[in-house]
C-alpha cells in the first residue's frame, strides 16, 4: 500500500489530456500523482494546456501554475521530458524540435523500453474524422463537454462530503453511448494500423479519454487516459512492463487506510 511518503519510481510515464486551463482538470489529483511517483522519462503526449477553453476564457488556479512548476522542476532534475502536442494545444506544433525549459517539442516519437519493444507516442488527434475534418463539430461537442464537466465538479463536491470517492459522470455517460464506443473501436484500429506501417510493436496515445491496454492482431494499443474523467497515467517498469495507473483509486484506498488506522 502506498504511503504518503512513498515515491514509486519507473524507467517511463506518459501523461496526456491535462487539460490545465479548465475547471474538470483534476490537478490536485495529479499533483498527488507526481509527488509520489518518479521517473527517468516523462512522455506529455497532448492536451497538456486547453488552448481553446482559455481562448473563450481565462481559469488558471494556482495548483494549474504549479503542475506546470513540478513538470519543469522534473527537467531540471535531469529526467528527460518530451511534449507531444495535441489538438487543444495545437499552437506548440509551431515549435517541433525547439525545447523550452528542458522539456522537447516532438510532433511524434518512437519509445524503446527495456524489453526492447518499441512503441509509437503519438496524441491521436491525426486519427480522429471529427477533429480533422469537421473542426467546428469537434468545437460544438468541446462546448457541450466542457458542462458535462462542470456538472461532474459539482457531483464530485457532493460526494467528497458524503465521504464518497472520486467518480467520472462523463466517462460512464461515455462508455454506455453506443455511439461513443463505436467511435473508440474505430480510433484504436486506426492507431494500431499506424503502428503497423510504422512497424513498431505497439502505439501509445490519448486524445480520447479512455485509458486502455490491450493486444490488437500483435499489436499492443494503450491508451494513457487522462486527467479529467479517469485520473490515469501509464507507466514502463524497470523490466519494460507497461501498466496503468488509476490515481483515483490508489488515493481512495490510501485514504481508507489513513481512516481505518
Amino acid at each position: 500500500m502506498l504511503g504518503d511518503g512513498d515515491v514509486l519510481r519507473y524507467r517511463a510515464i506518459w501523461l496526456s489530456d491535462i487539460h490545465l486551463g479548465t475547471r474538470g482538470c483534476q490537478a490536485d489529483m495529479l499533483l498527488d500523482f507526481l509527488k509520489h511517483t518518479e521517473s527517468d522519462v516523462l512522455y506529455l503526449v497532448g492536451d497538456i494546456v486547453d488552448g481553446w477553453r482559455l481562448k473563450k476564457s481565462w481559469y488558471w488556479p494556482q495548483a494549474h501554475n504549479d503542475v506546470v512548476q513540478k513538470i519543469l522542476r522534473r527537467a531540471r532534475k535531469g529526467a528527460q521530458v518530451f511534449m507531444i502536442p495535441g489538438n487543444h494545444d495545437e499552437a506548440f506544433r509551431d515549435y517541433i524540435g525547439l525545447q523550452f525549459g528542458g522539456v522537447t517539442i516532438l510532433e511524434d516519437t518512437i519509445h524503446t523500453a527495456a524489453d526492447g519493444k518499441r512503441y509509437l507516442v503519438i496524441h491521436g488527434d491525426q486519427f480522429d474524422a471529427v477533429v480533422r475534418y469537421a473542426k467546428w463539430l469537434a468545437f460544438v461537442g468541446d462546448t457541450a463537454y466542457t458542462f458535462l464537466l462542470w456538472l461532474n465538479t459539482l457531483l464530485n463536491k457532493a460526494r467528497r462530503k458524503l465521504g464518497f470517492p472520486y467518480w467520472s459522470l462523463s466517462a460512464y455517460l461515455k462508455h454506455k453511448t453506443k455511439k461513443a464506443v463505436e467511435f473508440i473501436g474505430d480510433y484504436e484500429t486506426a492507431l494500431t494500423d499506424e503502428a503497423r506501417r510504422r512497424q513498431v510493436d505497439g502505439v501509445i496515445c490519448g486524445h480520447i479519454h479512455h485509458a486502455e491496454m490491450r493486444d490488437m492482431d500483435g499489436v499492443l494499443y494503450v491508451n494513457d487516459g487522462d486527467w479529467v474523467e479517469s485520473c490515469t497515467a501509464l507507466v514502463e517498469h524497470p523490466d519494460g512492463r507497461l501498466e496503468i495507473l488509476r490515481w483515483a483509486d490508489i488515493v481512495a484506498a490510501r485514504q481508507a487506510v489513513k481512516a481505518a488506522a
